[in-house]
């Protein structure tokens, strides 16, 4: 590159610099820069400012100068220690020396009686006030974090105060004190939302939160406690919807939770039951609205999950409270909690804007279908709750077809897989009769669900509810297998108590063994012939429909009841049976060959006949 080629990209590098700082002193309001000339005398004049320079900068930008200019002093860029240790570190430990030194002159004038009870409490309601009011001349100076401190320093020494004036000195009445505790808490909110500062905030809760532990007199004030608490829970309620403190809110949540655990295991008695179901069910409202009114952060990125556990662990709290109320009551009673907690859940799961919002919502819908759930084993017993269980589901299926919502379908399906395990794992029947009993009819109603859920998955037309309906179909036909095979097994494990009660002579136990022997061979014949019985079924069922899925659900039964004729059944089997076995064996495998080579669902595509053929003879 020559030296004019040079020259020219330096006057462009330095024309764009100018450029840019003209734009920056005219944002700014500062005056135009004097024209600037190169070597040659050509005046280097500012390029005209692109439609993007006019505009003015964002919101964002503002409030972060604006936030950086409030905070104080930056500090230069680089790690200065020498600068930190000086200006910060000594400032504090300095502050710290001082306040331990006075401790320990007010310790020692105290253990000296050099100064009476109430001289004492004074000295330490003056250092409060004196701590906050001393904040103030650093916040003004731009120190705010540590003027947050002297603040939240000064105000536990005004808590301190109020507390040893009343539990170690009496000097004061407990109205007294709890009125103005309530005022220092009072102003420290005042402070908080003056000065924007969410830590003042939480000293105000933790504070508030902490008044009636310090006033405690060891006797029961629940009717003073609780609207203490539900007023303290109403006002942070407040802040959290003004400002997005949601430290704030969780501080509050974790002290109306600690008071009433402890209120609760000292005083709690039966004949307050009500009252405070009363109580909690308040304290309940107020947390279970907060993540819908709360404000979000404007720096938060993303869907927070404060919402989310606030919601969850309120709704959890609350039921096992009340659960543990209600038991006393009956297990009804606690059965329409539940109910009733569902019914409140599903009136909060109302949709809302945004991707927060939504999957609030989600999560209120879930709640209401498993405290659904839950109430069901409360209130009913044995394969009833496995009816409820199957009912819910069929309840939740149709009410999500009718609102097109993919998520009551999925926990339609949830509700289906619990009844399904416990119908396999956990109902114990004692059936009376063979078919026409309890557990064929609650195995009836699972098929029915799954059926339905089949049928709606099917009319979807997508990938996902083909995926639905397939799993639907395999559950379906594998739980009816179950239960007809449960019933062929009732049924032949009557005929050995059977046969002894008719013959009322006595029977030697190689008899007893011989007669048992022999049900148990017709029992495995019978399982033999239920499942190939119901492989032609469904191999009928897949032709009729033109269904490759069922036609390969019946191919793999009857694979797996060759396999038992062959080796099992010729081994353990009688000579009748197995001759009976082989046969209709034999005879379904050709029919099902037979339906194959003719054709019928044109799987293979044959070529011309010979006759057909051109050019053979």
């Amino acid at each position: 590159m020559d030296q004019s080629a040079q020259i020219e990209e330096l006057t462009r590098v330095l024309r764009e610099l100018l450029g840019r700082v003209y734009r920056i002193e005219q944002r700014l309001g500062m005056r135009e820069v004097a024209p600037v000339q190169d070597a040659r005398g050509t005046v280097l004049s500012p390029p005209a400012p692109s439609p993007e320079a006019e505009q003015p900068p964002p919101a964002t930008a503002i409030a972060t100068d604006r936030t950086a200019s409030a905070a104080g002093p930056v500090a230069p860029s680089g790690t200065n220690w020498e600068s930190r240790i000086g200006a910060h570190w000594a400032n504090r430990i300095g502050i710290a020396a001082v306040l331990v030194g006075v401790a320990y002159f007010l310790k020692y004038a105290f253990e000296n009686n050099w100064i009476g009870p109430a001289g004492r409490v004074c000295i330490g309601g003056a250092a409060g006030i004196a701590l906050v009011a001393w904040s103030e001349w650093f916040r003004a100076r731009g120190y705010r974090a540590f003027s947050h401190s002297l603040k939240a320093l000064g105000i536990g020494v005004l808590y301190l105060s109020l507390w040893a004036a009343f539990q170690v000195y009496s000097l004061i009445p407990v109205t007294v004190a709890f009125l103005a505790m309530v005022a220092v808490t009072g102003a420290t909110v005042l402070m908080a939302l003056r000065e924007d500062a969410e830590v003042l905030a939480a000293f105000a809760v933790a504070g508030g939160m902490a008044t009636p532990a310090l006033l405690s007199t060891g006797q029961n004030r629940e009717l003073e406690l609780f609207p203490y608490v539900a007023l303290l829970d109403f006002s942070t309620l407040l802040l959290a919807s003004l400002r997005p403190w949601r430290r704030v809110l969780a501080l509050a949540f974790v002290g109306t939770i600690a008071l009433y655990t402890g209120w609760y295991s000292a005083f709690y008695a039966r004949s307050e039951l009500w009252v405070t179901l009363a109580f909690a069910s308040l304290f309940f409202s107020v947390f279970a609205v907060a993540p819908i009114t709360g404000r979000a952060p404007s720096s938060e990125s993303g869907a927070s999950p404060f919402p989310l556990a606030l919601a969850l662990i309120n709704a959890g709290a609350f039921f096992l409270q009340g659960y543990v109320l209600l038991t006393d009551v009956s297990q009804g009673a606690a059965a329409w909690f539940a109910l009733a907690l569902a019914a409140v859940y599903l009136m909060l799961s109302r949709r809302g804007q945004g991707e927060a919002r939504r999957r609030l919502q989600l999560l209120h819908l879930a709640l209401a279908v498993g405290f659904v759930t839950v109430a069901i084993p409360i209130r009913l017993e044995a394969h009833w709750v496995t009816i409820g269980w199957f009912v819910e589901a069929a309840a939740l299926l149709w009410v999500s077809q009718r609102i097109k919502s993919d998520s009551l379908a999925v926990l339609s399906m949830l509700a289906v897989a619990l009844g399904v395990v416990r119908l396999l794992a956990f109902d114990n029947f004692s059936t009376q009769h063979v078919i026409w009993n309890a557990r064929l009819g609650t195995f009836g109603v699972a098929l029915a669900v799954l059926g339905a859920i089949a049928w709606y998955a099917g009319r979807r037309g997508d990938r996902p509810g083909q995926f639905v309906m397939q799993c639907a179909v395999v559950a379906l036909n594998t739980l009816a297998l179950v239960g007809l095979s449960r019933e062929v097994a009732d049924y032949f494990s009557r005929q050995l108590p059977a046969t002894l009660a008719q013959n009322r002579t006595r029977i030697s136990n190689l008899e007893i063994w011989s007669r048992s022997k022999n049900i148990a061979i017709a029992r495995d014949f019978a399982y033999s012939a239920l499942w190939m019985a119901y492989g032609a079924l469904l191999m009928f069922i897949g032709f009729w429909r033109k269904s490759a899925f069922v036609r390969w659900q019946a191919l793999i039964l009857i694979a797996f009841a060759t396999i038992k004729v062959f080796i099992y059944d010729v081994s353990e089997l009688e000579r009748v049976y197995r001759i009976v076995s082989f046969i209709v064996l034999g005879l379904l495998l050709l029919a099902i060959s037979f339906a194959y080579q003719r054709n019928w669902l044109k799987l293979v595509r044959r070529g011309p006949s010979r006759e057909e053929r051109p050019g053979e003879a």
